[in-house]
């Protein structure tokens, strides 16, 4: 389960993610400027909906506690260079 509560909705949006499973869980802090935003879904997601799709994407590329606990979206694709090209297919 991922959990996400928005902290900020100014630029940077700021979120605070939490991602359950079983009895474990993990609490991140992630940032994610409106250009960015913009640039990963078109306006067409809320930035919401964009963060989940990001941790469903991650999860399924590492366990939850090899995500970072502070990250921006923008570092993700440094790290996962398909990125960009599969969010789409989790939004």
């Amino acid at each position: 389960m991922i959990a996400i509560k928005t902290v900020s909705s100014g630029d940077p949006f700021e979120f605070e993610v939490m991602v359950k499973e079983g009895h474990s869980e993990t609490r991140h802090r992630v940032t994610m400027n409106r250009a960015t935003y913009q640039r990963l879904t078109g306006g067409k997601a809320t930035p919401e909906q964009c963060i989940d799709a990001t941790f469903r994407f991650l999860l399924d590329q590492e366990p939850k506690e090899s995500i970072l606990s502070t990250f921006d979206v923008s570092v993700v694709s440094r790290f996962f260079r398909n990125f960009r090209d599969e969010l789409p297919n989790y939004l």
